[in-house]
């Protein structure tokens, strides 16, 4: 059996073991269009002869650039890699000036894009890369060359042995890829991993993964531009999971019917829609139907794992189940059997009535300089506790600094920042990578993040405060969309709010308050004593000098495109701030 040590090896070692007529499957017209994992090792192999025919050298870097996830990306990935060359992935919606950066600071030789959406942003910055030869397309179009040529370039395999000689001198150690991490300040980072870094975290995740081997389903949606997605999509192949590609984040619904997975990743933000959505429904009922399904939720809410609560718990949950929680099964697509949750901190709510309805979410953590995954939980074996992120991976070493920082060994840490020594030497101690998160390691091995140490301040009278605990709790309110906690340096803590503007709206017609923009709804009386009351019940769960004492609501929906979020949908806090400086200001009187 092939031994995996570089990424290329995970399509070959499914070649031989599990050999699916369905490894990957995308949607196109209507259907689902299934590529055989023989098919993904010719195209593969056709990509690597053609970029030869291209004049590919190894260690060219190579930019693949994609608005959704679908199996061209992967066929890419392998076609690069193979040649010893590096992928690097880049996300699609981040500024034309950001695309100038990572084009320029990678020196990427060729581009290759989804759509004419992103072709338009690259050949907008074209002329200030002048290291990029050439762009081409996934989807057809008039301007642009696609990517077919070049599979027809490397359609002759007179030089399959070079493409072999190529492979066989790609060490584990060697570059793989350069990950652009977003960052929540400053310019991107290059992130160096290896193959060695990736393949030992996929293998190493996979010991996690309840799911039957060669026979099961995932839905993949998060993007493969980001090293998580990307680690399991090698994780999949590696346990011959067959891999649906979602159409995009608002046909999630439909194609979680239409695919019936057993599992999936998901970051945070996403399962809180999840549960409004339901609670929403749930809201809606009358009569006994609506006390049913609220005494299913509110059980579920107490949901602790392995029979912790005791057989009459149990009991009672089986008739919730039944009633209620297969409904929400159903609306999954029926056999989701675990959620795998990272990139931000989990409300333990989420994960206790979750996995009260059989859907089992599974908290990890990790960072792109990780490769990612650092810990994670697994039910089974009780390696599953609430409020945790999970036992470490096989493999890796955590130590907690004398200020609670968590510092990262192992396999999985990266090779460094790429052309930047000094930002590298700031982050790398004595061989651990210094993570910026503050936690701490229980008596049962689990670990426990506690805050980021960066988003930690100190009010002005020496108190600290960690704003992530205050916002997870105040995001479990309906009114809620997002929350950002401000106040270093100040008398006191407050925050600036974005509605749940849906939810809102439907409150306020309710209520009889009429209102037909945000900016007023923003302002109205009743609604901002609707919001106190919220913020006071929040604040119960809090020291008085951590409690938010003032807040300010904002007119505008947060998001990834308008600069708000992160990519992966952390608060860019500086920016946030920025926007908002005349709300900041007013709140402490400046």
């Amino acid at each position: 059996m092939q031994n995996i040590t570089r990424l290329f090896d995970f399509p070959y070692y499914q070649l031989e073991k599990y050999k699916l007529p369905d490894c990957f499957l995308d949607k196109k017209n209507g259907e689902w269009i299934p590529m055989s994992t023989q098919e993904y090792v010719d195209k593969a192999n056709a990509i690597s002869r053609g970029l030869l025919r291209m004049g590919v050298q190894a260690n060219d870097k190579i930019a693949v650039i994609s608005m959704t996830n679908r199996s061209e990306w992967n066929v890419m990935d392998t076609g690069v890699l193979q040649l010893g060359a590096q992928n690097v992935p880049i996300y699609p919606t981040i500024s034309e000036e950001d695309y100038a950066y990572v084009l320029n600071h990678s020196e990427s030789t060729y581009c290759f894009v989804s759509c004419s959406e992103v072709y338009a942003k690259v050949m907008a910055v074209k002329d200030q890369v002048p290291s990029l030869k050439e762009v081409y397309s996934f989807d057809a179009l008039d301007d642009c060359k696609n990517w077919n040529e070049v599979l027809e370039l490397g359609a002759d395999t007179a030089n399959q042995d070079m493409v072999e000689d190529r492979k066989a001198n790609v060490k584990p150690e060697d570059l793989a890829t350069l990950i652009y991490t977003s960052g929540t300040t400053g310019r991107p980072k290059g992130v160096m991993l290896s193959h060695q870094n990736i393949v030992s975290n996929a293998k190493a995740s996979s010991e996690r993964l309840p799911i039957e081997r060669g026979n099961a389903r995932c839905l993949s949606f998060l993007p493969v531009c980001h090293v998580y997605e990307r680690m399991m999509i090698y994780l999949y192949m590696y346990d011959g999971v067959s891999i649906y590609y979602a159409e995009s984040m608002e046909k999630l619904t439909d194609n979680l019917k239409e695919t019936k997975p057993h599992m999936m990743t998901a970051v945070p933000r996403l399962l809180e829609k999840v549960f409004d959505s339901i609670l929403s429904k749930g809201s809606a009922l009358t009569g006994l139907k609506k006390k049913i399904f609220f005494w299913a939720v509110d059980l579920g809410l107490k949901y602790e794992p392995y029979g912790q609560n005791g057989w009459w718990y149990e009991k009672k949950l089986g008739l919730a189940k039944k009633l209620i929680f297969s409904k929400w099964q159903e609306a999954l697509g029926g056999e989701l059997k675990v959620i795998s949750s990272g990139s931000a901190a989990l409300q333990p709510r989420l994960a206790r009535v979750f996995n009260a309805a059989g859907m089992g979410v599974m908290e990890g953590y990790g960072l792109t300089e990780t490769s990612p995954v650092v810990s994670v939980n697994d039910m089974r074996k009780n390696g599953f506790k609430i409020g945790t992120v999970g036992k470490l991976l096989p493999g890796v070493e955590v130590k907690i600094a004398d200020d609670g920082e968590i510092c990262v060994k192992g396999p999985n840490v990266m090779q460094g920042y790429y052309k930047d020594a000094e930002k590298t030497a700031e982050v790398m101690k004595d061989g651990y990578f210094l993570t910026g998160d503050i936690g701490e390691i229980d008596a049962d091995g689990f670990l426990k993040i506690t805050d980021r140490k960066k988003e930690m301040f100190k009010t002005s009278g020496g108190k600290y405060v960690a704003p992530q605990l205050l916002e997870n709790r105040f995001k479990q309110s309906r009114f809620i969309e997002q929350l950002m906690v401000v106040g270093e340096n100040e008398k006191m803590p407050a925050a600036l709010i974005q509605p749940d503007f849906v939810y809102l709206f439907d409150w306020a017609k309710e209520n009889g308050i009429i209102i037909s923009e945000n900016s007023d709804i923003v302002l109205n009386e009743k609604v901002l004593a609707k919001y106190q009351e919220e913020v006071d019940m929040s604040n119960q769960d809090f020291a008085k000098w951590e409690k938010v004492k003032q807040f300010r609501l904002t007119p505008d929906i947060w998001s990834i495109n308008e600069g708000h979020l992160t990519p992966t949908m952390k608060l860019r806090r500086k920016i946030i701030k920025e926007k908002y400086m005349a709300l900041y200001n007013d709140i402490y009187g400046h």
